[in-house]
């Protein structure tokens, strides 16, 4: 029992968290299915004009309502008013009584003509002497529990200097509540000699009750008419919004790559129309792609084939060419000359056989990625060293930059090598010279290489290209290292196989950058690079950007440039 007892209020204090969670969650939720619900949308918008328009014509019948019926009892009290202080006025008038007994009994007698109901509202009298008076004979009298206090002071005001009947709307205390009232007031002189003030007050209260009875059946009317019309909206709204739902779903299932999914079609309206025409498109994106997809496997196997069927071949001629290259000392300088361009146009094109070969491996999705931990530093310093020569070749500096000692990476040493190299020779062949540098950055998910060269830089359209396969920026522009065009492509497919992104930056003039971005781990997700932009002399953001990867995922880092 003590248990239970004590758990009694973490059970309440649970709840109310609930429920003040609820309540502020309400408005983002409200807010998220405002923006995705078209239906929600047009059913709120509805009820909403449907409440205020039924708010304004409300409060304009209820005026007109309580106006038209505040004025017919008032008019009727008024003629009642009328007749009774007259004729009361005119008996106090005509009488004869002199002493105080008569007196009394007359104006008590007369009195009693004005008790009872009249004007469909309960009325009262109140019979008061003036101020100034000396020897009264009559005291105050009344009815009821009104008292002179009870009178507004404008009226009493008016009722003294005046000699007509004057009335005022007042509040009159019925046990512990005020209710609306008016009062009808004259000033009647008694023997012997002083002045009164005569009033009739009407009991209101139950033209309040009418109102209030109209207001509440307004109301009552007005939340079920607001619920039928915002029923009706929602069956009307789904009737045309659930077609068009269905047609969304279906078409990101064919994006997907469902392509046999189809709409179905009932009636012959515009929605049928609608669904029909979908059906079709469908029909015919599924019989173009299911074509092109053929072609596609066909142009691979076809690249994959030839490529095969030319190592044989190639390694026989290759096997010539060296033969005649290392003999070359004993030809000709003609035949020396050719004895040279054949063999490094061999290697050459021994070189875009192997890069054919693994395009067409990335294609067929037959890669394999053969990753392990491994430091990301002896890689970067690997691909720096091999470089160097080539570095010192075209007189640009290759410089190092991080703070890292050590990084740790799950990834395939051989593909990151080979991305490294690419950029890095990339830099040297189109850097004219100028220093190139090679930045390292690492945070707990993620390590990026940038490679930054200031030479030619890139412009939007190049940048838009850059990853293209046989690609160049210019092609007029002669090749001192020999590559294949396919570099970049093949770079680009082995980020994509370790999750990360390869990001290409560049202005003419001022040089280009590309980052190299990978998890740390293979079951991590990338969301930010650890490495920024780069930043352009005399700009802030670069001039040209390329992605890679063109993934959904690149959009969820904040700091990279679209392409």
């Amino acid at each position: 029992m003590e248990a239970v007892v004590s758990s009694r209020p973490v059970r309440l204090a649970a709840a109310a968290a609930s429920f003040r969670h609820a309540i502020l969650e309400f408005p983002r939720r409200f807010a998220l299915k405002w923006r995705r619900s078209l239906q929600f949308r047009t059913v709120a918008a509805t009820v909403l004009l449907t409440a205020l328009a039924f708010t304004g014509v409300g409060a304009f019948l209820s005026s007109q309502i309580a106006t038209g019926l505040y004025d017919e009892r008032v008019n009727q009290a008024e003629a009642e008013a009328q007749r009774g202080l007259s004729g009361v006025k005119s008996i106090f008038e005509n009488s004869s009584a002199s002493d105080r007994a008569t007196v009394t009994s007359m104006v008590t007698d007369t009195l009693k003509l004005l008790e009872g109901t009249g004007a469909e509202a309960p009325r009262h009298f109140l019979l008061t002497p003036l101020k100034n008076a000396q020897n009264l004979y009559v005291a105050s009298l009344t009815n009821s529990t009104i008292t002179a206090a009870t009178i507004p002071e404008a009226l009493s005001r008016a009722v003294a200097e005046g000699d007509g009947q004057y009335s005022q709307p007042l509040a009159l205390p019925v046990g512990d509540r005020d209710v609306p009232g008016v009062a009808f007031g004259t000033k009647v002189v008694l023997p012997p000699g002083n002045a009164y003030a005569l009033y009739l007050i009407y009991d209101l209260s139950s033209v309040q009750q009418t109102l209030d009875y109209i207001h509440r059946v307004l109301w009552a009317g007005g939340a079920l008419l607001l619920v039928l019309i915002g029923g009706v909206a929602w069956v009307v709204t789904r009737a045309v919004v659930h077609p068009v739902s269905e047609a969304a779903a279906a078409s990101e299932k064919i994006a997907a790559g469902q392509l046999q999914e189809r709409l179905e079609v009932k009636g012959e309206d515009e929605l049928a129309r609608l669904g029909a025409s979908f059906n079709h498109m469908a029909e015919t994106l599924q019989e173009q792609i299911t074509q092109l997809a053929a072609m596609s496997e066909m142009q691979q196997r076809f690249v994959s084939d030839v490529s095969h069927e030319l190592r044989t071949p190639l390694t026989t001629v290759r096997m010539g060419a060296e033969v005649l290259y290392d003999a070359r000392g004993d030809f000709d300088p003609v035949s020396a000359r050719s004895a040279e361009l054949l063999y490094n146009q061999v290697e050459r094109f021994q070189a875009l056989l192997a890069d054919l070969l693994e395009i067409s491996r990335f294609d067929a999705g037959a890669a394999v990625l053969d990753a392990e931990p491994t430091d990301m530093l002896d890689v970067v310093r690997r691909a720096i060293d091999d470089a160097r020569p080539l570095a010192e070749n075209s007189g640009s500096a290759l410089e190092l930059v991080t703070e890292q000692t050590r990084c740790i990476t799950d990834m395939d040493d051989r593909r990151i090598d080979r991305i490294l190299r690419n950029l890095i020779v990339n830099a040297l062949e189109h850097g004219e010279g100028n220093p190139v540098q090679v930045t390292v950055a690492a945070s707990d998910e993620a390590v990026a290489v940038a490679v930054r060269d200031h030479g030619i830089g890139m412009t939007e359209d190049e940048a838009s290209k850059v990853f293209d396969r046989f690609w160049r920026a210019d092609p007029a522009r002669a090749r001192t290292t020999g590559g294949s065009g396919l570099g970049l492509s093949i770079a680009a497919g082995d980020a994509r196989l370790h999750g990360g992104w390869l990001q290409a930056w560049g202005k003419p003039g001022e040089g280009s950058c590309f980052r190299l971005t990978l998890p740390r781990h293979r079951d991590t997700v990338l969301q930010q690079s650890p490495l920024p932009q780069p930043q352009w002399d005399g700009a802030t953001q670069p001039e040209a950007a390329a992605d890679a990867v063109p993934d959904a995922e690149l959009h969820k880092e904040d700091e990279r440039a679209a392409p």
